[in-house]
């Protein structure tokens, strides 16, 4: 099937899990073109069956904001008919699935029917899409697309619960590629970051105020007080100055790695022995997906779609959202004994084995059948 993928080419949740969708169904067979402004960052390498069209924005002064949704869907007119693009699936519904909507109109007055099938990934729906500018937009487009998923029962009942929905919406979860962390690291460079009788723990993130980073910072300034350990804190965002001056101020600068963004989450995973998640709110847990495939386990609140990925008591433990003190808690309780430390790193391996790409990219392969099978159903009936 030749498919079209539309996301947003960054660091992201709902970037990545688009991205590796596209490879592992290139690699399936398929035919993926990527349309977005930039070449996404997990897309190191384009074969044979993937394709990068970049959405060019033309500045013009009369435009206070430029318009990338009329850009975007120009673009995937322009795509669809060069290329014979079979099915749109667009990831986050601002402004990707309005965009999708838009350009299905302009190719239905030329006769070519598209199925869309629209990701649902978080923000989108919890944070942007709820506000009363946007509502109207966002519940339209869903309800005009042909499918919808959303990466979590969670953020699926959120959905339900904030927008006036028509459509079914398939939960289908986020996924990560066991291959690639198949092969462990001879040297994992553990003695740059930290002493041999040192703990590290990590956080990776795009340091939003939803990921409640002074909470990050709070429950490591209580835990290395009882065990010896460093913490390295992966992204960049609006609040990792505060993060960095907070530090400061609790005496812990030195204990404390800022690494910025990186390509080489799973050699900095490698090293870790614990991940902090205390989000405000997590669609899913991605981040927290990724250390379990490293084995290791994590500490995070119960918010959102985590408690889904993040068993309490076996891959790591889940706290209310802003008790630092449990969290700290929690934190030497699986570190403070390697015999506990290493059961959990197994127990999260383990886990996150069950949501393998081999096992979910079937699960958007029967949706695409739907999708194009039904358009094909109303377009000759």
């Amino acid at each position: 099937m030749k498919i079209a993928i539309v996301c947003y080419p960054t660091f992201g949740g709902s970037g990545v899990v688009a991205t590796e969708l596209g490879i592992a169904l290139a690699n399936r067979g398929h035919e993926v073109h990527f349309v977005t402004y930039r070449q996404p960052v997990r897309l190191e390498l384009l074969n044979n069956n993937i394709y990068f069209h970049e959405v060019n924005v033309p500045e013009y002064p009369l435009f206070h904001y430029q318009p990338y949704e009329l850009a975007l869907s120009s673009k995937l007119v322009d795509t669809i008919k060069l290329f014979g693009i079979e099915l749109l699936h667009v990831h986050y519904a601002i402004p990707h699935a309005y965009a999708g909507y838009m350009a299905k109109k302009m190719l239905e007055e030329e006769q070519i029917f598209v199925p869309m099938v629209t990701t649902l990934h978080g923000t989108d729906i919890t944070l942007v899409g709820k506000h009363p500018f946007y509502k109207p937009a966002v519940t339209f487009s869903i309800n005009q697309s042909d499918v919808v998923t959303s990466v979590s029962e969670n953020l699926k009942q959120r959905t339900l619960e904030f927008f006036d929905i028509k459509k079914e919406i398939a939960v289908v979860p986020n996924f990560i590629d066991e291959k690639k962390y198949s092969l462990s690291f001879t040297d994992c460079q553990r003695s740059l970051m930290a002493n041999d009788d040192e703990k590290i723990i990590t956080h990776i993130s795009n340091f939003r105020k939803v990921k409640r980073i002074p909470d990050i910072i709070a429950v490591f300034h209580k835990v290395q007080q009882s065990i010896p350990a460093k913490l390295v804190m992966v992204g960049e965002g609006p609040e990792k100055e505060g993060a960095e001056r907070l530090c400061d101020e609790l005496g812990i600068a030195e204990k404390v790695i800022f690494l910025g963004n990186s390509n080489e989450i799973d050699r900095i995973l490698c090293f870790s022995d614990l991940f902090l998640l205390p989000s405000e709110s997590e669609s899913f847990g991605l981040a927290a997906l990724e250390a379990m495939i490293n084995k290791v386990p994590v500490i995070s609140s119960n918010a959102g779609g985590i408690p889904e990925v993040n068993k309490h008591g076996v891959t790591g433990y889940l706290s209310d959202i802003g008790d630092i003190d449990d969290m700290a808690e929690n934190a030497i309780r699986v570190l403070r004994d390697d015999a506990v430390l290493d059961r959990f790193k197994e127990d999260a391996h383990r886990e996150a084995k069950n949501f393998d790409i081999l096992k979910v990219l079937p699960l958007y392969e029967q949706i695409y059948k739907k999708a194009y099978d039904a358009r094909l159903h109303k377009v000759y009936n």
